[in-house]
């Protein structure tokens, strides 16, 4: 098959999957030269006012704005820590008390979040279609069977099985796509408090993170299944929509009441 590009990939996913938001390519900055070289490549946008991460991927999800955040533009210690912009210190560790037993359970907790192993300088989000480089992650905000979907198509392209999410208390956006640059495989998550209400995931969306070398993988493998069965769907064979709430054993499912014999001997 012909190597697609972002757009084209975009164009797939969107389509097949009945996707609401874009993709989000994500890339981590640790080279100086090369974040130089992004912000001359063309328009990017600042947030105005220090937000969370998830915050900024709005920017990217819904209104297709490809958004640069460093250190002074991220208002989100749970990211910092994440981003290995600030010590795990005791307010941090406070902080997460509500979700845990005790302070010891908390400190345990907190440490074994994912974090980014080098100096961070800056992290982009963009739709994909518009991303300016190789994304490092692809994450994308979406329902139960979209997700199911890219799940199933990541373990089929990458011969990897079972898939092993990693979840954590508070610091879904930025941990969950962290965990998967940081191990190379596939992250499906929930939403966190914070993303829940400050990333607006009020219908409930699910978090999928794919890494960024795997995107063009599992649109090719979503193509080959659509080729194959004339439909992108896993559910319905041959069907062009990914999650129909249809059971195709409706006929099946019948009880039947059944008189306990002493219940007639009464």
């Amino acid at each position: 098959m012909e190597k697609l590009s972002y757009q084209e990939m975009q164009r797939v996913l969107m389509d097949e999957l009945r996707l609401m938001h874009y993709p989000i390519a994500i890339k981590y900055f640790f080279d100086q030269a090369e974040l130089d070289a992004f912000k001359a490549r063309g328009a990017h946008y600042l947030p105005a006012k220090a937000l969370t991460f998830c915050q900024a991927e709005l920017g990217a999800r819904m209104e297709g704005l490809t958004v640069l955040v460093g250190k002074e533009q991220l208002g989100c210690s749970n990211a910092k820590c994440v981003f290995g912009w600030k010590e795990i210190d005791a307010a941090e560790i406070k902080g997460h008390l509500k979700y845990v037993r005790d302070l010891e359970q908390a400190e345990r907790f907190v440490k074994s979040k994912p974090r980014l192993e080098k100096d961070l300088l800056a992290v982009a989000v963009s739709p994909l279609a518009d991303t300016m480089f190789d994304p490092d992650v692809v994450h994308f905000y979406c329902d139960n069977m979209q997700a199911y979907h890219l799940a199933v198509d990541w373990m089929a392209a990458r011969d990897i099985h079972p898939l092993r999410p990693n979840m954590t208390i508070n610091s879904a956006a930025c941990a969950g796509n962290v965990q998967a640059y940081n191990t190379g495989e596939a992250n499906i998550f929930l939403a966190c408090s914070g993303s829940y209400n400050a990333g607006k995931t009020e219908r409930g969306e699910i978090n999928v993170a794919i890494p960024g070398p795997d995107i063009g993988l599992v649109v090719e493998r979503l193509l080959a299944r659509k080729e194959g069965t004339g439909g992108a769907s896993l559910t319905r064979s041959g069907h062009p929509f990914p999650g129909a709430d249809i059971c195709k054993n409706c006929p099946l499912i019948v009880f039947k009441k059944c008189e306990s014999p002493l219940a007639e001997a009464d």
